[in-house]
């Protein structure tokens, strides 16, 4: 999983990109008004059908009908029949056309069954509370045998399956779409949007076509955004939060690198994970974006949209590229003033702290080297990244500080509890010895100690767990860490 959010740019409310939100309500309306309507419909006939006979008669010979078919589904429908996983078997069932068809024409429950009669007016019964089909309808159809409707290449990109499907289409609509809106003008954007659901849907068609299922959501008209967006600023370095599986981080790049690596991640994704998410319909949007883009800017300038051409100098900014700027021309000592004074502005940017502390660290004797350790080491948020961040530091601060480490009680006490938290189990150790020679009167000594054998005997070591019975029995004699440890 691959992804990666421009955080340079702004929308301006002095020429608000109301496209872009009009084209968000428009998703939302669809989303809330007629397919939430059909959704609640087809859960109280699907209601009707689990308490009715309907499934002791339809739904054993729909798990022979697949098992004989050869369906890719018949081991999976029948973990389900045995279980009595009605629900899930009805939504299967509503998918294959052509075993409703054979329920229909009465080839599955014949008329020389004896309960052909009941069933026959409970399947009426059943029928007549389904809604008419609105998402069917309108959506992509990848079924074998579909006929050809190519207006649902655009319709298609407003409908969606879920809320969080819903909510996170647009929010990469928006995040992407407003500087595209100021770039190219209402109509033009509203245009290439389109033009971008169609790319995606076309595509989508290719790759899917007598796969099964439909085809929907905003993802591929707004991977043409994307597209354009990258091919729009090209080299311009644009400031990016970007997630990759499990890590995620802050650079700044080109943003035209970004579209090779949206490219590739859609193709990894189809060829290894290519189940349940169109893909392809992703690739042929950013396609699409990028062909479009490249064509207008070919033959028309572009204002392109920028963060800093309506806003008042930012200080912390200046600092930060003054930092950068003398750290190129090796005037580090001139760098360090400058990540000091960005520090102070922002002192919980863990970006700007991990600059000072490095850039501070080819002077380990001097203040900001000390400094910068301490601040790190008050850093409150418990991520994984910072936590890292925190524990890569006091590494390296205990082994180049000049002339010694300067570590206070509360940041040693802080920094044992957080590498507990994190196994770092012989660092913790350490710094929970050091706080009992150098602060045995320190309020958090008795937490600190407590959670630290907790941990080791979480992960079982209970002999190191022991070592720290003495002194948990003359600070936390009633905690429960300390009678575990008594009772042997």
């Amino acid at each position: 999983m691959f992804y990666a959010i421009p955080l340079e740019s702004r929308p301006t409310w002095r020429n608000p990109p109301w496209m872009t939100v009009l084209l968000i309500l428009v998703n939302m309306l669809v989303f809330w008004g007629p397919q939430r309507s059909e959704q609640k419909a087809e859960q109280r006939a699907a209601r009707f059908y689990v308490q009715s006979e309907l499934p002791r008669l339809e739904l054993p010979a729909f798990v022979e009908w697949l098992a004989e078919t050869g369906s890719p589904h018949a081991t999976t429908a029948r973990r389900l029949l045995a279980r009595g996983d009605v629900e899930n078997l009805l939504e299967g069932l509503q998918r294959e056309k052509a075993f409703l068809h054979k329920l229909h024409v009465d080839a599955v429950v014949t008329p020389a069954n004896p309960r052909y009669a009941e069933w026959k007016n409970e399947r009426r019964e059943y029928e007549a509370m389904l809604p008419p089909p609105f998402t069917e309808r309108w959506a992509q159809d990848h079924n074998a045998g579909a006929g050809f409707k190519p207006w649902t290449w655009v319709t298609s990109a407003f409908l969606h399956a879920s809320t969080g499907h819903l909510l996170g289409n647009m929010l990469f609509l928006f995040l992407f779409g407003f500087s595209v809106e100021l770039a190219l003008g209402r109509g033009l954007y509203l245009g290439f949007y389109l033009l971008g659901a169609v790319g995606a849907s076309a595509l989508a068609a290719w790759a899917y076509a007598g796969n099964g299922g439909y085809g929907l959501g905003a993802s591929g008209a707004v991977s043409s955004l994307m597209g354009m967006y990258a091919v729009m600023y090209r080299l311009r370095r644009i400031r990016f939060f970007y997630q990759l599986f499990f890590y995620f981080n802050y650079v700044t790049a080109p943003a035209l690198i970004l579209l090779p690596a949206w490219i590739a991640n859609e193709l990894l994704q189809h060829f290894v994970g290519g189940q349940g998410i169109a893909y392809m319909a992703h690739l042929g949007g950013l396609l699409t974006g990028a062909l479009l883009m490249a064509g207008t800017m070919r033959w028309r300038q572009l204002q392109l949209p920028s963060a800093t051409a309506e806003a008042a100098p930012d200080p912390f900014a200046q600092h930060v590229a003054s930092a950068r700027r003398l750290a190129a021309e090796m005037k580090f000592d001139l760098a360090c003033a400058e990540w000091r004074a960005a520090a102070k502005l922002r002192p919980d940017d863990a970006d700007t702290l991990r600059a000072w502390f490095n850039t501070a660290r080819l002077w380990p004797a001097g203040e900001d080297f000390h400094r910068a350790a301490h601040r790190i080491f008050r850093l409150s948020p418990h991520d994984p990244v910072t936590l890292e961040l925190q524990y890569t530091s006091y590494k390296t601060y205990l082994d180049h500080a000049k002339p010694g480490a300067r570590l206070k009680p509360d940041d040693m006490a802080r920094l044992a509890r957080r590498f507990t938290r994190a196994r770092q189990f012989a660092d913790a150790e350490r710094l929970c010895q050091a706080l009992l020679k150098t602060a045995p009167d320190h309020p958090e000594l008795a937490d600190t100690l407590s959670l630290c054998a907790t941990g080791l005997l979480q992960a079982g070591r209970r002999d190191q767990a022991l070592g720290w019975l003495p002194e948990l029995l003359r600070l936390a004699p009633q905690d429960m860490v300390t009678r575990t440890l008594q009772k042997g």
